[in-house]
């Protein structure tokens, strides 16, 4: 890896960032790990729900993965306009704003009386759901040093265990009080997370400095991507890996719902479970990115040739369910240690500016995960869960090759 560049433009401007951390109690790394889950899970808890909606609001089955495609839309707008936010302000403060204003969004979608205000308010709920890239760029930065990659491993691990067990928390509660019920918990449970991070984080203290313009502080983002490489090939990694698993995780619900499988929401939010291994995969990756470069790219290798081997037993669902588990274990499992190892090498270039660097790099992600949903529910409507696989494999060869041509370069 190069060394980091000399501030330059929008980030001479910037306020320095505060002096070197000290480490963080292992209580509150599992606080922020907590944090992360119950933000991101706001934006995964429709998928297991999609059946419901769509009756609720009669909306086609080709047409209600625009649930998904919308609150991704609008997760990918959060990160350009938030985000950067945190290399400017304390971000304890933006961190407990955000998740009082997640409170809001939550109980419009709960009692949405249509589906374009539906449609509007998982926008919100996206937008603000990117408080959890806030907390990671922030435990980044209070990590002690040579403990950053465990750090980041375990906060991360919180992000995926979110995205998997909103699953198992939106199926379950779907078929005890109804799919708005669903969010109104989310609410209750997100107030009461604001609080606890506001108790148990200092405000972030930041030298003396000039301040930077709202605008060019978001453009500067894209300045990131013009001057680092390594943001540039990891944003592309996340691009292609978070479509490939959205493709396999958003459809499911529908062959699985259907016959011969005919399972409950509470039944299907159960594969969540199965995929929360994933969790192990970032402690894993952390823990390698510690010991060096050469061990952080090894795994990223090993975790995306998991997640193209994860299409053969997926494409074996018609067979048996227990096929799909096996998928969604290995999938999850090699995603995070991508996710992890991506994350931990773009926080050695320019402390600075991680949360613009997280912007850049979570960006591409949001777009993927919103093209999955959207392409994976119509590939399904026209040819079927043979489609799907083939869609996921091909983009997860795509991830393969896209890093082993990096790695050459």
């Amino acid at each position: 890896m190069t060394p980091p560049a000399p501030a330059t433009g929008a980030d001479a401007d910037a306020e320095p960032t505060a002096p070197p951390a000290r480490g963080l109690s292992p209580a509150v790394v599992w606080l922020l790990s907590v944090t992360c889950g119950l933000a991101v899970a706001n934006v995964y808890y429709s998928q297991p729900l999609l059946d419901l909606i769509a009756r609720d609001y009669g909306i086609a089955p080709a047409a209600i993965g625009l649930v998904g495609t919308f609150t991704q839309a609008g997760y990918a707008l959060g990160l350009l306009l938030l985000v950067p936010l945190g290399d400017h302000v304390d971000r304890r403060a933006l961190t407990t704003a955000q998740l009082a204003l997640s409170v809001l969004a939550l109980t419009v979608v709960a009692a949405a009386p249509s589906a374009p205000l539906l449609l509007a308010a998982m926008a919100a709920v996206g937008v603000l759901a990117v408080v959890a890239q806030v907390v990671v760029a922030h435990s980044a930065s209070l990590a002690a040093p040579g403990d950053q990659g465990r750090v980041v491993g375990t906060v991360t691990g919180g992000i995926v265990v979110g995205i998997l067990l909103a699953r198992t928390v939106a199926g379950t509660i779907g078929d005890l009080a109804g799919w708005r019920a669903v969010y109104l918990a989310s609410a209750v449970a997100t107030g009461a997370m604001a609080f606890a991070v506001a108790a148990a984080l200092p405000p972030e203290r930041r030298g003396p400095g000039g301040r930077i313009r709202y605008l060019r502080l978001v453009g500067s983002v894209f300045t990131l991507f013009a001057a680092e490489r390594v943001l540039r090939v990891r944003a592309v990694l996340a691009l292609l890996t978070f479509t490939s698993v959205t493709v396999l995780l958003t459809p499911m619900v529908l062959p699985l719902a259907a016959p011969p499988f005919e399972l409950s929401h509470t039944q299907i939010g159960l594969f969540g479970l199965a995929g929360a291994a994933g969790a192990l995969g970032a402690g894993r990756a952390g823990r390698q990115a510690d010991r060096g470069r050469g061990r952080a790219e090894r795994t990223a290798g090993i975790g995306l040739s998991a997640m193209l081997a994860a299409w053969l037993p997926a494409a074996l669902l018609p067979h048996s369910v227990w096929w799909l588990v096996l998928a969604v274990v290995v999938i999850d499992y090699g995603l995070q240690s991508v996710h992890v190892i991506n994350q931990h090498l773009l926080y050695q270039v320019r402390p600075e500016a991680r949360s613009r660097l997280t912007a850049g790099y979570m960006l591409l992600y949001s777009v993927g995960c919103g093209a999955g949903a959207i392409a994976s529910t119509a590939v399904y409507d026209h040819g079927g869960w043979t489609a799907v696989c083939l869609l996921g494999a091909a983009t997860s060869l795509a991830a393969l090759l896209h890093w082993l041509t990096a790695r050459r370069g």
